[in-house]
């Protein structure tokens, strides 16, 4: 029998995204048999990576190791200024000089991206799309999107949590 897939559900935040990637967990919880963590980058507190400096970062390859044992993704972040948060920038460069090949945690895997910002986010999910793309990801082309003073469509959320959860079973 092979082992059950995992989506890691990533957020960047400690409020409304995190809360977004709690509801985003349950729905996949009730409606697959896929295993699920839910992080919050905010609590391994890394430090600003700086080149030149030591890689050896017992919490950075505590995280490189959750990315690598993912098989899929779910990212929930806010925009930022126009783009991505600096917590996901950091966590990202950490997992890429923590690893054999900068792309092992992400390359060949799946992956959703979320957002509760708010605008629209839409500066965000475009700039994260072609990041996660250039590291080897392959991004659902359906987002989820909350925004201001909105709350989840689940309906939609199933749907696309559902072709994620399709596309790992294969």
């Amino acid at each position: 029998m092979a082992a059950k897939k995992k989506i890691l559900l990533v957020s960047a935040t400690i409020g409304k995204n995190y809360e977004l990637a709690q509801e985003l967990k349950e729905i996949i919880d009730n409606t697959t048999a896929v295993d699920t963590a839910v992080i919050n980058l905010v609590s391994y507190d890394l430090p600003l990576y700086k080149p030149g400096i030591e890689t050896k970062n017992e919490t950075a390859s505590e995280l490189s190791a959750e990315f690598k044992n993912a098989d899929g993704f779910v990212f929930c972040a806010p925009e930022y200024n126009g783009g991505l948060p600096p917590i996901l920038t950091n966590a990202f460069t950490w997992i890429s000089v923590t690893t054999a090949n900068w792309r092992d945690g992400f390359k060949n895997k799946y992956a959703v991206i979320a957002t509760s910002s708010a605008g629209s986010g839409q500066r965000f999910l475009v700039a994260f799309r072609s990041q996660l793309e250039y590291m080897g990801t392959l991004v659902m082309p359906k987002t989820i999107t909350v925004t201001n003073g909105q709350s989840l469509n689940r309906k939609s959320a199933e749907r696309t949590l559902h072709n994620l959860t399709h596309l790992l079973s294969k």
